[in-house]
């Protein structure tokens, strides 16, 4: 059964030119014939629970919260309720985060043109109904499965479903598939599948939908909370077994000691941290008017190191003004502006440049009549109209770009170069020789006169561009403008290398020599949509994080493929779907705070991954120490519960949401690894060798209690330096915090009740200061390991292509 008889079976008819009516479209909701697929920009709030609540380590740490409250005291399980006041400000936080980027959403939503009643009238995807007559223009994206009623020149990329580059022409009777987008002309379809049914429903479903995966960040920590997990399970058997047989205990303080041992090795704060801490920069950027589309895309524009910029609506607004209309070849001004009015009048959805035009020359008044149209395309770099002339004579005009339709060599390219020197938009207006539907039209062109249109800079790219060359991120702009215009528009606004202008018409197609001029070069024009798409992928093959900018159809293809896709509010339908992250408010000044929030995230996860990760490597080291020793385990939970609240729990929270401009490197597990390895080795070894000297020198009833307390005082003192370390350089409030968190544990010495409540009572001063003493000698060897870890990533040579990134 064929698509329209499936549409006559189900009740609709062919779409009048006046669309539905509302009686229509009333009786299709009523039958449920809606697109009702739900567009969502976030998780809903049942996901974001279930995700918070139910992981692999809250059961872990649930059954052995559930243990201890069998066994008692309460105040070993003190761990469980730290778990539960974490899970509850990761859903608050990532539901306000929901709430922000719901919110954003509904702001930057496209609304298709839809024809009821004989009216047009924007409506939101939702509100289409099956049989609907949807308009179409140059950028709008197919919202729906349909099938042509009206196209003039109609022309569609579906390079996003079907992989081919190349638009296809449209005329009425063919179909057309959602998630494809205009590139040229115009016209209407009409909706036959709607709904889950429509081809790409529920590509468009998984594309807009709210993540927290596929990231380095987070695959780094899901891989780091893997290995912990392999070591964690032998170690808790063997601490069990080492616990409840081999140690003459009592069993209550068996299972207290050995629940001890297990709740340290889980890193559980590491996953509610990161997610928090994207979630509170989704808050951020939102307030700016930034809506990240996909969450990792914070973390991703942070990894960037080449920004490819579009100079429309990038570098330059939207509008333009023509400043000079220039004669060629003794043509008679009155008639060429006649000319120039009727060529821009012809095209229903003029793009701004067109729009510009017709704002200076109005359309002749009678007698110019429209009998052929060709819109404009970035392939072709021109746009043409056929008229019948008040007098009766047929004519064809071409209007577009004068080093395309002029052959090398000719004099008024001279002209047109001065003035691209200035920074002006030169438009040529010539007359065809052939018709508009010939290949060879653009060769047949007359020049009849030169348009010169004024840019608008605008105003914060001369600073944006200014943060990216003190970030070490180099800009590559990327334009299908006349390569010396768009340098001069670059050197206006102080971009490094704007000399270095390259006509992209002269760039090889093998991909390893494009890289390497794209490495040279800084400023490209004449680039074509599927160059920019090969000048993407150039760059990547070279090594380099890619982020494109744009706002027209023609960036679609570039911003699907970088690794980080920014589009303008104002920009097409298609740029914004495809696009991770989308500046509502079109302000280019925006990106910067996104780098910021990216490098303040990765930046800060690494540095409180090496605190969790430290904690996890002395607690496995520490459990197999006392099994290898047939040796009570030292600690009871609450004494791990204080040390983890002190030295991690709390100031991690402050840390991971601190400014962070670090510019972010890659390898984050190594990274992470490569100090608290050693640092929770020599962490464990310091704590054991003072819980044994003390069994030593410890005697009779409370000896347990007066080793721990003994021990428990060089773990603090061990972990205090290891988050001193993390925490520089220092700033004020970083000392502060460090200073607190030392205070609060000496509260809890010299408090009574507190002393009781944690079991905690330093006996005599030999046992102390032997404590003391062994923390300082792990301090220095933690010193040591801690400037031959830096040194090593100063040393570090950046990767190929790759600036040294400040530090």
């Amino acid at each position: 059964m064929t698509e329209r008889t499936q549409r006559e079976a189900a009740g609709t008819r062919p779409a009048t030119p006046g669309g539905l009516t509302a009686a229509e479209v009333a009786e299709r909701v009523a039958r449920g014939e809606i697109n009702d697929v739900p567009v969502r920009s976030s998780r809903s709030l049942a996901e974001i629970v279930r995700s918070n609540v139910f992981t692999r380590f809250n059961a872990i740490i649930g059954v052995l919260f559930l243990i201890i409250l069998v066994v008692g005291p309460i105040q070993d399980g003190l761990f469980g309720f730290v778990i539960i006041a974490n899970t509850g400000i990761g859903i608050f936080q990532e539901w306000r985060a929901k709430k922000t980027l719901d919110g954003l959403a509904v702001i930057g939503e496209a609304k298709p043109t839809v024809r009821r009643d004989g009216v047009a009238t924007r409506v939101s995807t939702s509100a289409i109904v099956l049989g609907d007559l949807i308009e179409l223009g140059p950028g709008d994206k197919v919202v729906v499965d349909g099938e042509v009623t009206e196209a003039d020149s109609l022309e569609v990329d579906e390079s996003l479903l079907t992989g081919e580059a190349d638009p296809v022409v449209k005329r009425p009777g063919d179909p057309v598939m959602s998630g494809s987008f205009v590139v040229a002309g115009g016209g209407a379809f009409t909706a036959t599948k709607v709904g889950r049914e429509a081809y790409a429903a529920q590509l468009a479903e998984e594309a807009s939908r709210f993540t927290l995966v596929h990231s380095e960040l987070r695959s780094g920590i899901s891989q780091i909370l893997k290995y912990v997990t392999w070591m964690m399970v032998p170690t808790a058997i063997g601490l069990i077994v080492s616990q409840l047989v081999l140690e003459d205990n009592d069993w209550r303080e068996a299972v207290r000691r050995m629940v001890g041992g297990i709740v340290p090795m889980v890193p559980e704060g590491l996953v509610l941290l990161t997610s928090v801490a994207f979630a509170i920069g989704v808050v951020r950027l939102g307030r700016k008017q930034c809506l990240v589309q996909e969450l990792p895309a914070i973390e991703g524009l942070a990894r960037v190191d080449v920004v490819c910029l579009d100079k429309t609506g990038t570098l330059t607004e939207g509008g333009m003004d023509v400043a000079e209309l220039r004669m060629l070849d003794g043509v008679a001004e009155p008639y060429v502006r006649q000319v120039l009015g009727a060529v821009s009048s012809a095209d229903p959805r003029p793009n701004p440049t067109l729009a510009a035009v017709a704002a200076a020359f109005p359309a002749p008044d009678d007698g110019w009549h429209v009998t052929d149209a060709l819109p404009f395309s970035s392939a072709r770099k021109y746009s043409g109209a056929a008229f019948t002339e008040p007098g009766g004579e047929r004519s064809t005009w071409l209007l577009g770009a004068p080093d395309v339709l002029l052959p090398s060599g000719d004099r008024a390219l001279g002209e047109v170069d001065g003035l691209n020197a200035q920074g002006l938009r030169v438009l040529l207006l010539a007359r065809a020789g052939k018709e508009l539907g010939d290949p060879a039209v653009g060769a047949s062109a007359a020049p009849a006169a030169l348009v010169v249109l004024e840019q608008r800079l605008r105003p914060d790219a001369a600073d944006t561009l200014r943060y990216f060359a003190e970030q070490d991120v180099h800009a590559k702009v990327i334009s299908g403008d006349n390569a010396v215009s768009v340098g001069a528009v670059a050197g206006k606004l102080g971009l490094p290398g704007a000399e270095r202008t390259v006509d992209a018409r002269g760039l090889p197609a093998e991909r390893a020599r494009m890289a390497a001029e794209l490495d040279r070069g800084t400023v490209f024009g004449r680039v074509t949509p599927q160059q920019k798409r090969e000048m993407v992928g150039a760059l990547q093959s070279g090594g380099h994080n890619v982020a494109m900018t744009g706002d027209g159809v023609n960036d679609v293809l570039a911003l699907k493929d970088a690794d980080i896709g920014v589009a303008m509010g104002s920009g097409s339908e298609a740029t914004r779907a495809v696009a991770q992250i989308v500046l509502l408010d079109n302000s280019f000044s925006a990106l910067p705070s996104v780098v910021a929030e990216g490098r303040r995230v990765i930046g800060n996860i690494t540095r409180v991954a090496t605190l969790f990760l430290t904690k996890t490597v002395y607690s496995v080291l520490l459990a197999l120490l006392v099994i290898i020793w047939h040796a009570p385990y030292p600690f009871l939970p609450r004494h791990l519960t204080l040390l983890s609240t002190l030295t991690i729990g709390v100031p991690a929270f402050f840390l991971a949401l601190a400014p962070n401009k670090e510019r972010a490197q890659p390898h984050f597990v190594r990274r992470v690894m490569r100090y608290s390895l050693p640092a929770g080795v020599i962490a464990g070894v310091a704590t054991f060798v003072t819980y044994i000297l003390a069994r030593h020198h410890y005697r009779g009833a409370g000896a347990l209690e007066a080793e721990t307390s003994a021990a428990t005082l060089t773990l603090f003192l061990v972990a205090m330096w290891v988050l001193a370390l993390v925490a520089r350089p220092y700033t004020w409030w970083r000392i502060g915090l460090v200073l607190a968190m030392g205070a609060g544990f000496l509260v809890v010495l010299v408090t009574p009740w507190l002393q009781e409540f944690f079991a905690l009572r330093l006996v005599g001063t030999r046992g102390p200061w032997t404590a003391v003493a062994v923390a300082a000698a792990a301090s220095v060897l933690l010193e040591l390991v801690w400037r031959r870890v830096r040194g090593m990533d100063d040393d570090a040579p950046p990767r190929e292509h790759e600036a040294p990134g400040p530090r």
